[in-house]
């Protein structure tokens, strides 16, 4: 599938605003269709908060497309997600916000309960029916941009991790894929010699979470309010991720760093075997080892075979001034056709039950291969979104956690003692 007109007028442009937090975050920031008119809402730019990873040419052509449709400028703010965070948590605290924000996990419901995202009921009551919303998303995508029965988000991608390993090594090892934690353990004892890892962890703290779930570890339990239950199959799957690094020494340190593609690069350089990962790294892989023979695994099976979710939403703030256009904008980046051309340039996967089916979901193998899991993919942080607080929890005290673990190996029943005590605190705050 071709993308017609490519883009190619976006220069830099500096980023707006003075406050402290904002200042701290380090974005990718790019201006589209610099020449346009100005809004007709009163001449301010239409600003866009989006993943810097997730540029693809696929929503610049939806970008330019409604920039003619509507006569703005779209002011296209690209950054890593933990900067993302910190700018627009400054923006709600000025009160000025941009008019679309992509975002990862549940922050659409984190947001909903702090009354900083808007209730999208009234659009999808009006448009929903044409555009597919939502009989044609996934029902976890949904759920997952749901609180108190309302929508606040659109889901943008949906994904999941699995096992992604180099065909050509393990077959010159006599090894066959692993589908259980203890055959992993086995094939990366196996495959781990000289310079090359049997395994690579990452020093992202939510590939965490496929590891808890295959051990039926829930994060919270609104019922008890309680962190990590069961507890012992949550330590249990810490520790097995402890010892792939420091005791059994299959995979490197991983190094902290807000750059989750250490594994990929290690996989992609020969020096990795096998990477946890998703079809993000696909396109990187290919790019820099178009010759590496790559597998993608079924999700591995602990106490049951499950995986974690992924992907991205987008949601439009409270305070949004033109929500109007936010919402167009929302119905052109999540239509099928840009879904479909975003596949087959970027190798990403979506939500849309149409997309299935499309040709770009099911002629690449590897592609394929995620789709096929994505039934056993589950949200690990739903239970906790409600409370408001699953943004502070995962993205400081759970990321503190596991890099305690797995990084510095700190004894994990310490570790743990050490986060319940600050999630207590959060919790209660």
């Amino acid at each position: 599938m071709a993308l017609d007109n490519p883009i190619s007028r976006r220069h830099a442009l500096r980023l707006a605003g003075t406050a402290a937090a904002a200042a701290a975050a380090t974005p990718l920031v790019s201006s589209c269709g610099a020449g346009a008119p100005k809004s007709e809402a009163g001449g301010d730019a239409f600003t866009v908060y989006w993943n810097a990873g997730h540029g693809y040419q696929a929503y610049e052509k939806v970008i330019d497309e409604f920039e003619q449709a509507h006569g703005v400028t779209v002011n296209f703010q690209k950054y890593q997600w933990p900067d993302l965070r910190t700018r627009i948590l400054a923006d709600f605290a000025s009160g000025t916000v941009p008019d679309v924000v992509e975002s990862p996990d549940v922050w659409a419901i984190e947001f909903a309960v702090s009354g900083d995202a808007r209730s999208l009921r009234d659009f999808v009551d009006q448009d929903g029916a044409e555009m597919g919303f939502p009989d044609d998303w996934l029902p976890k995508t949904v759920e997952r941009n749901t609180y108190q029965g309302e929508v606040y988000g659109i889901q943008v991608h949906y994904t999941c991790t699995t096992l992604v390993y180099n065909k050509r090594m393990l077959d010159d090892a006599g090894v066959t894929p692993p589908s259980t934690w203890d055959e992993l353990l086995a094939a990366a004892k196996e495959l781990t010699g000289g310079d090359v890892h049997g395994l690579a962890l990452n020093q992202d703290y939510s590939y965490a979470w496929p590891w808890l779930l295959q051990n039926d570890v829930r994060l919270y339990d609104p019922e008890t309010r309680q962190l990590l239950v069961d507890r012992a199959a949550a330590e249990e799957a810490f520790r097995f991720q402890a010892d792939l690094v420091h005791r059994h020494k299959v995979s490197p340190v991983p190094v902290p760093s807000t750059d989750y593609a250490g594994p990929q690069k290690l996989l992609s350089a020969g020096r990795a075997a096998m990477i946890i990962t998703g079809p993000w790294d696909l396109m990187p892989i290919a790019g820099t080892s178009p010759d590496l023979e790559l597998g993608v695994a079924p999700a591995l099976r602990g106490a049951s075979q499950v995986t974690s979710s992924a992907g991205a939403s987008a949601f439009v703030p409270a305070k949004a001034k033109r929500p109007e256009l936010s919402w167009d904008f929302l119905k052109r980046i999540t239509a099928l056709e840009t879904e479909r051309a975003a596949t087959e340039e970027a190798g990403m996967l979506m939500p849309r039950k149409s997309w299935a089916t499309s040709p770009e979901a099911t002629s690449d193998p590897h592609i394929k291969a995620f789709a096929e899991n994505l039934p056993l993919a589950e949200d690990f942080l739903l239970d906790l979104a409600p409370t408001g607080k699953s943004g502070e929890v995962s993205d400081t005290l759970f990321k503190n956690l596991y890099q305690s673990i797995v990084v510095q190996n700190t004894p994990v029943s310490e570790a743990l003692a050490t986060f319940d005590a600050a999630a207590k605190r959060a919790l209660a705050g």
